[in-house]
């Protein structure tokens, strides 16, 4: 009997990194995982998390094929490759996508989730933050911003749904340093931007975690398998750091 089994879980941007392993974390427990995608793919339903319409036509698919909705993974977001992506130097157009896709999609699909979780008698949330919203981020000055408001509006429909009685947690997960093709995009950057290779980027990346070694992405895969489960059931509103010791020294 695995630790989620049969519960019906919706994990966005589950094509590859952290929502691949995600995703593919709660179905070895058990789970019947939608996965979505703005790429799609075998066995991935294409998704603009971005997109309104596209939420509603989810949501009423998931309960139409399997009759509930027990959990929410808000996985899918982004950054930029641009560059700079300091306060001064990033663009309006780039900020304003970063925080469509990253807190506009989170709205939207707690919007359209939370009822239908809460007609089948209840379940979890789990919105994808980052260290970066707990930490100064002046080099993505945009992304930081936008994973903080993922964080504030995390706590905020944890106690509304304690409210409603709806019998919904809602958490947040922050990781820290995890190589998924994104963070491998942000080192790039940052060695076109130092003149340096990519080789001494990531390591100077790697410097930051106290623990001196690579995240995963099935560390936080658990840690979202967990929040999930009714392991955590008296969980809701908390920020479960997984950074490897980021946030004690940064």
């Amino acid at each position: 009997m695995g630790r989620v089994s049969n519960k019906v879980i919706i994990v966005t941007g589950a094509a590859a990194g952290l929502g691949a392993a995600i995703a593919d974390r709660l179905a070895e427990e058990g789970a019947v995982v939608i996965r979505t995608d703005i790429a799609g793919g075998a066995g991935i339903t294409r998704q603009d998390v971005a997109e309104e319409a596209g939420w509603q036509t989810l949501i009423a698919d998931t309960l139409a094929k399997h009759g509930r909705l027990d959990g929410l993974v808000n996985n899918a977001g982004i950054s930029s490759s641009k560059s700079p992506m300091d306060p001064e130097g990033a663009e309006l157009e780039d900020w304003r996508r970063i925080n469509t896709v990253n807190v506009e999609s989170v709205f939207l699909a707690c919007k359209y989730a939370m009822p239908a979780i809460a007609k089948g008698g209840g379940g979890a949330i789990v919105n994808m933050s980052s260290i970066g919203a707990l930490v100064p981020t002046p080099f993505i000055a945009a992304y930081g911003a936008s994973k903080a408001a993922v964080a504030q509006f995390t706590r905020t429909i944890a106690l509304h749904c304690c409210e409603k009685n709806y019998a919904i947690r809602c958490n947040s997960v922050h990781p820290g340093q995890v190589r998924t093709p994104m963070h491998d995009v942000l080192i790039a950057r940052t060695a076109a931007e130092h003149g340096i290779s990519e080789e001494d980027a990531a390591q100077a990346f790697l410097t930051k975690v106290p623990m001196k070694t690579w995240q995963e992405a099935v560390d936080i895969a658990n840690a979202v398998l967990f929040l999930v489960s009714d392991e955590a059931r008296f969980i809701t509103g908390t920020a479960v750091v997984v950074d490897g010791g980021m946030s004690l020294t940064n």
